[in-house]
């Protein structure tokens, strides 16, 4: 129920013409306020709190919904972060995004690196090492990172104190945007696909399909092989009965997303041909998305290596470590 009415608002209002229009400076008003008078951004809280009280698993497709739109707003991030305030205070009004890590500069400026719908969001919650903090972006300095249509910006304030401060951990944070972004890029991954195997069903060359010749089928094989690897990863990040993912399977999960993303976005543009490269066709939107999500909280490199140290701190063997997560 939750799903298809997600569904419906984002064909209606969160279509491909409309994430344009956001990414060319237009308002998310109307977008926005869709999804938050329908209570989509409380779906984790309690009924007592007027949320939906899903499970974690419950989440999992939401998220993936959301990625297979390649949404052009921090409504996962609002998600989560709306269930890491867990009541301690009120929501502030506006568009909340997450970043791993407030960092602090040898120059004294307080960092949010690569924050994904920097350049959009009211608020950014972080962790500083001691608690959580709720950043205001509107007092912060944005720049943009990567391509300025995907909204991603690093922030960073100088002498501007937090506008909250919330018990929680920080592996709980990371836990969260580690499985929160890999279903985001599950979702984008399987609508690439789809794209990928309708156009090589419908394009013709040489008297018949380009989807019949064996170079293309291996090609949509092996990328097949990556998004349900990935998809698989993901959800599985999602399988716990706490309030937040674990955070090793989080890990695992992005990595295993991030190194698929590069690999599915090139398969496609591949398959496409010319056309995949133009504005006008809709498969950029979604592998733009699969290059800024692979990169946003950690990309495969990243946590490989924390995943490595982890498995090799741990006793027992790999395959015991696998079959735990």
């Amino acid at each position: 129920m939750i799903l298809e009415s997600l569904e419906r608002v984002l064909e209606d209002q969160g279509s491909s013409a409309a994430v344009r229009q956001i990414e060319a400076g237009g308002a998310v008003g109307t977008l926005w306020h869709t999804i938050e008078q329908a209570g989509f951004l409380d779906l984790l809280l309690s009924e007592e709190a007027g949320g939906a009280a899903l499970q974690l698993p419950e989440l999992f497709p939401i998220l993936e919904c959301l990625g297979r739109h390649g949404v052009a707003l921090p409504i996962a991030q609002s998600i989560v972060a709306r269930a890491l305030f867990g009541g301690q205070a009120p929501v502030p009004v506006g568009l909340v995004t997450l970043a791993n890590r407030l960092q602090q500069t040898a120059s004294g400026e307080h960092v949010c690196v690569r924050t994904p719908y920097g350049l959009l969001a009211d608020y950014v919650l972080s962790h500083d090492g001691e608690s959580m903090v709720l950043m205001s972006c509107s007092a912060a300095k944005r720049t943009s990172v990567g391509d300025p249509r995907n909204s991603t910006a690093t922030l960073s304030w100088r002498n501007v104190a937090p506008v909250l401060r919330l018990r929680g951990s920080e592996q709980s944070l990371t836990a969260f945007t580690t499985a929160m972004a890999a279903a985001l890029l599950s979702g984008a991954m399987q609508r690439v696909f789809d794209m990928a195997l309708a156009y090589c069903n419908t394009r013709v060359q040489f008297g018949k399909s380009i989807g019949k010749f064996q170079a293309l089928q291996q090609q949509l094989s092996v990328m097949a092989e990556h998004v349900l690897a990935g998809a698989i990863a993901a959800e599985c990040a999602f399988r716990s009965n706490g309030l937040a993912p674990d955070p090793l399977a989080g890990a695992i999960a992005k990595s295993r997303t991030s190194e698929a993303a590069s690999l599915v976005a090139a398969t496609a543009h591949a398959v496409h041909g010319a056309i995949g490269m133009t504005d006008e066709y809709d498969l950029g939107l979604l592998t733009r998305r699969l290059h800024d999500w692979r990169m946003s909280y950690g990309a495969e490199d990243h946590w490989n290596q924390i995943i490595g140290k982890q498995i090799l701190t741990n006793s027992g063997t790999l395959v015991d470590q696998v079959c735990e997560t």
